[in-house]
């Protein structure tokens, strides 16, 4: 295989940057689409590119010209169908959170086991330099010994009827934005030798939402007692920010998942100010790059079935410290020809 033959869930708006434009860059085929309204979804596949839609989420799932099925469905349907991919061969893009709980998660996971198929969580930030050259410079004494880690995930409220307002659709800003800011903060850890440890959780609710949190604190200790703080909402100003402070300085990446908008990360010593660039090569086209090397080479990634079930526990456990329950979710593959009830909105 030189060549990714991708199926797409859904028209979901998300597609359009993390999977559309980087798979077509890279040469890969967009094979189908299926989503809820099929006129709908012939204009938005020739839009696309894409060389047709089939009737129903499991038409695609078993489409035998798909090598790849990218999931950007609600997140109550993320295990559901990652499960039904996998169970028909396919290898698995599914975007975070991997499921809507650390229950399904390894649910998904154990499906898998033993199976010869890619299954990839798409923390696309994960992918791209500056988050490496971030790792680099926070562990290998640039900025002195880690003495902090601030992670920043901000945006403005959603309309009241966004799906991220759901909790049927096990929305909420922790399993939108604070899934990111758990994975920067458990990467961070394992570059430092181990994981992080949850100290205080809380969470302020959506005005007639209840069980839905609108914004997040986050209070957790990396290996060597380092403090790493996560500050989530989904009503406020935009900013999606990293910011490790070290003995002798700081590095900070002022958008880590939109750096083709903003390349900058700026180290800060007691030499000056340095501003190093990275590009605006956006990071889902380097996570598309991780994707093929691991389906067509065989190639290693950092964001598969183990990575997703760590994350969705330290989710769970983030709730559970809040005083908020778990997202509520069915892992059971959901085969039927009409799928109807589902959404196809997706975020990112």
């Amino acid at each position: 295989m030189t060549q990714l033959r991708i199926g797409l869930l859904g028209a979901a708006r998300i597609s359009d940057l993390a999977l559309v434009a980087p798979a077509l860059d890279a040469g890969h085929r967009l094979v189908a689409v299926a989503a809820r309204d099929p006129e709908r979804a012939r204009k938005w596949a020739d839009e696309r590119q894409v060389e047709r839609v089939v009737p129903s989420y499991a038409d695609l799932v078993n489409d035998p010209e798909v090598d790849v099925v990218y999931n950007p469905l609600p997140n109550s349907l993320h295990a559901p169908w990652n499960i039904a991919a996998i169970e028909a061969g396919k290898h698995l893009l599914s975007e975070k959170p991997f499921a809507s709980n650390a229950v399904e998660a390894a649910i998904v996971r154990d499906v898998a086991a033993g199976r010869d198929q890619v299954v990839f969580e798409g923390f696309h930030y994960r992918y791209h330099p500056i988050f490496d050259r971030l790792l680099q410079v926070s562990t290998d004494g640039t900025i002195g010994s880690l003495t902090h880690l601030q992670v920043t995930m901000s945006m403005p409220a959603p309309a009241d009827d966004d799906l991220r307002w759901s909790w049927p659709l096990a929305g909420g800003a922790l399993m939108d934005l604070g899934c990111y800011t758990i994975h920067v903060i458990r990467s961070v850890a394992e570059r430092l030798g181990g994981t992080p440890e949850l100290i205080a959780a809380g969470t302020v609710e959506r005005a007639g939402r209840p069980q839905i949190d609108q914004s997040a604190h986050l209070d957790f200790l990396l290996p060597g007692g380092v403090p790493a703080v996560a500050d989530v909402s989904m009503d406020g100003p935009w900013e999606f920010s990293i910011k490790a402070v070290g003995a002798r300085g700081s590095a900070t990446i002022g958008n880590f998942v939109n750096v083709h908008h903003d390349d900058r990360l700026t180290l800060r010593t007691a030499e000056g100010e340095q501003v190093e660039h990275f590009g605006l090569r956006s990071t889902y086209h380097y996570q598309m790059d991780a994707l093929g090397a691991a389906v067509i080479d065989g190639q290693p990634f950092p964001t598969g079935a183990d990575d997703a079930i760590a994350n969705m526990q330290m989710i769970d456990a983030c709730y559970l410290a809040a005083g908020l329950r778990p997202r509520q979710g069915g892992a059971a593959p959901l085969t039927g020809g009409n799928e109807q009830r589902s959404t196809a909105g997706g975020t990112s």
